[in-house]
């Protein structure tokens, strides 16, 4: 493939600590990082369980952006407080009574660590990652996400990863406006068409589509974007170069469905 790197190593053993985040790219990060080009910057500005990063090798420079402050203040939790938020979760139970308890609890009120402590329960307790109005996941034929026994191996993992990165809590456009470059290459994933308000009102609209294919054109980096395949999502980014892919969702019911999205690139 033109311009990327050959035999790119994939981190099989990486798990991001937002493993189980709605719209993550666990299936799909392979076949992303294959596609990605010779850069010196990489930037995500929608970074979400950010997957692509943990799975991909380092890059000399690098940039995770999320709009919501929730995501970004885990994240820097795990970068400096990392034995402080472990701590936390030391006593505490995988049940139904937690998760409503701190569902019900006000984020306003605690500490940085307890509130992503916090929110890392809810995020990995409830089904298929939601951020609002998060449900309480479980089944007969699968375990849950949150593996207690196993937090400290999966965030200190996590920690390590993520000491040399940036992280940015900014709306997408002016990330990309301010890391661009001839040798910055984006990993761009937003939410899904027809799914905007899934995280979040006011985080994201249809009209913000239009707006980043616009800016996306005019960048002197490079860029691959990831999203579900709609007609929509084909005429709003048609000047560019889109591959069709295919991966798998989860149902409601806990089995995947076969999924088509597909790979928007100027390269």
């Amino acid at each position: 493939m033109p311009n990327s790197i050959p035999d790119l190593p994939i981190n099989t053993s990486s798990r991001p600590p937002l493993a189980g985040w709605m719209g993550g790219k666990s299936l799909l990060a392979k076949r992303i990082i294959e596609r990605i080009p010779e850069h010196a910057c990489y930037v995500e500005p929608f970074a979400g369980a950010a997957w692509v990063l943990f799975k991909k090798p380092e890059s000399k420079v690098e940039v995770i952006n999320d709009i919501n402050k929730e995501v970004v203040t885990l994240y820097r939790c795990l970068q400096w407080h990392l034995e402080e938020f472990i701590r936390y979760f030391k006593w505490v139970l995988v049940s139904r009574e937690e998760f409503e308890r701190l569902k019900k609890s006000d984020p306003d009120t605690l500490t940085d660590i307890q509130r992503s402590a916090r929110f890392y329960y809810l995020q990995q307790a409830c089904f298929g990652g939601r951020i609002t109005s998060p449900t309480f996941g479980y089944g007969i034929t699968r375990a849950s996400k949150l593996n207690l026994l196993r937090i400290e191996e999966y965030l200190s993992a996590a920690h390590l990863r993520l000491a040399r990165v940036y992280v940015e809590c900014l709306p997408y456009a002016e990330v990309i406006s301010r890391y661009d470059g001839p040798d910055t290459f984006f990993y761009v994933d937003p939410p899904y068409w027809d799914c905007e308000d899934r995280y979040g009102q006011g985080i994201f609209s249809r009209d913000d589509f239009a707006k980043l294919a616009a800016q996306l054109a005019g960048i002197k980096g490079k860029f691959l974007l990831s999203l579900n395949d709609t007609p929509g999502v084909r005429e709003t980014f048609g000047a560019f170069a889109i591959e069709a892919v295919q991966t798998q969702y989860t149902c409601s019911n806990g089995k995947n469905m076969p999924a088509g999205e597909v790979l928007i690139r100027n390269y």
